[in-house]
């Protein structure tokens, strides 16, 4: 997996490519902390470059959308590929992430 940071007007754009699982994870955990705790709150992963997401890895997309929640920052999605998608859509998440088509999508929305 790799994890590419950009800093937007609105927003620090975090692109997802590879594999989000149970070995990759705990980077992708390590990596937006470091975010985070330089004053970052307001993320917009772009995950259409993931292949594939395991319970590990929206995991680790819940706690991060808790953690910005707690620093009254926000977390939306974007890009999910077919397979990326229909697991948010079989374990819920569809409804718990304000998800956008594209990262254009989800810059005008954020």
């Amino acid at each position: 997996m790799e994890v590419n940071f950009r800093k937007e007007e609105k927003a620090l754009v975090v692109s997802v490519t590879g594999r989000m699982d149970a070995v990759s994870a705990p980077d992708f955990d390590k990596q937006v902390e470091k975010e985070i705790d330089k004053g970052e709150s307001c993320f917009v992963l772009d995950l259409s470059g993931l292949d594939y997401v395991s319970s590990a890895g929206l995991r680790s997309m819940l706690t991060l959308a808790k953690r910005l929640k707690s620093k009254e920052g926000g977390l939306v999605l974007c890009g999910l590929q077919e397979m990326v998608a229909e697991v948010f859509e079989v374990s819920g998440f569809t409804t718990i992430f304000e998800i956008y088509g594209s990262l254009k999508e989800a810059m005008k929305g954020k």
